[in-house]
């Protein structure tokens, strides 16, 4: 029977739906303060755009910015609230502006649900669990389902996909040793079951081997839909086997996450390792550089780990270690 597993942890919090034993989809968000989906916040209009039907704004608390369309009527400088509709996006040189709505004049400031208030409104049973004893989110796959979100590349049997992410969409080639009609066909379920996993959202295209029949076309299109839940749109695979994939885009991927804000997201999932290491005492962190300076800036969390493990937490640069390649040692 599926199952939210969920984790409270330092600098972020976990999800995952566990279903046979495997991840289905899979859900970070982190700490840090940011404008939610679904949070109601005060804003101030600071910029009006050419045409004047877009603007920037700006929370009065925390100066966070989005976008806001259909702007009407509104001076700048003037306070009103506005309804989260997307979150800010990380890209390569820049962040996306998270977007807004104006809600009506008498609603009042609201939080955003939480990861785990969206889970429970699944309605499938959600169990928390503590940051000891058995580890059952890395028994269906945690760290294997983070490594695809850094590195874009799943594997499946006979081929494998390989993520690439751009200013306009979310690519997935494929890519096998299978003959293309089974490839396809593989690369179909396997695409289908990533998409929701790593939760890539807005524009999607798929890059199947090419089929020149038409009922093959179709049996690809068919193992899409089967394989990926609602809310969707596609197009039909063309000849050149191409299908793009629409979906509702409300925050970033987890292929964002660990491509966009790699050295953040990274350091959080050391924390994790090192927290459930079975280490006790004084403990010595040694990882990337750029992982080393983001625990520096996070001390909060180095404090959070130091009380869990009952000693002194100590960082060590090592420039040779890949990002994704921490690890603690007991000192003493």
């Amino acid at each position: 029977m599926a199952e939210w597993l969920y984790e409270t942890g330092i600098g972020e919090a976990r999800a995952a739906l566990v279903d046979g034993g495997v991840i289905v989809e899979c859900h970070v968000e982190a700490d840090t303060p940011a404008l939610r989906v679904g949070q109601v916040v005060a804003v101030r209009l600071v910029e009006k755009q050419a045409d004047a039907t877009r603007g920037i704004v700006r929370s009065v608390v925390g100066n966070h910015e989005a976008l806001l369309d259909r702007l009407t009527g509104i001076d700048m400088g003037r306070s009103f609230t506005v309804m989260v509709t997307r979150e800010a996006i990380h890209e390569p040189r820049a962040v996306k502006r998270a977007k807004v709505r104006a809600s009506a004049p008498d609603v009042a400031e609201t939080a955003a649900p939480t990861l785990y208030d969206r889970i429970t409104a699944t309605g499938t049973p959600v169990t928390a669990l503590p940051p000891h004893g058995p580890d059952r989110l890395e028994v269906a796959g945690w760290t294997e389902t983070l490594e695809e979100a850094a590195t874009g590349e799943v594997r499946f049997p006979g081929g494998a996909l390989r993520i690439s992410l751009t200013p306009a969409m979310t690519l997935i080639d494929i890519d096998g040793e299978l003959a293309p009609g089974p490839l396809a066909l593989a690369g179909a379920q396997a695409a289908g079951a990533a998409i929701r996993r790593l939760g890539i959202t807005g524009s999607i295209g798929v890059d199947f081997p090419t089929i020149s029949g038409k009922a093959d076309r179709l049996a690809i299109a068919a193992v899409v839909d089967a394989t990926l839940p609602p809310i969707f749109e596609r197009t039909a695979v063309n000849g050149f086997g191409f299908l793009q994939i629409i979906r509702p885009r409300l925050r970033a991927s987890l292929c964002e996450q660990f491509r966009y804000d790699a050295a953040a997201s990274h350091a959080r999932a050391l924390l994790r390792r090192v927290q459930r290491s079975g280490l006790i005492g004084v403990v010595q962190i040694v990882a990337h550089p750029e992982i080393i300076a983001v625990l520096q800036a996070n001390l909060d969390w180095l404090d959070n780990l130091s009380a869990h493990l009952g000693g002194a937490i100590t960082l060590h640069a090592d420039p040779a270690l890949a990002r994704s390649a921490g690890y603690a040692t007991k000192t003493r």
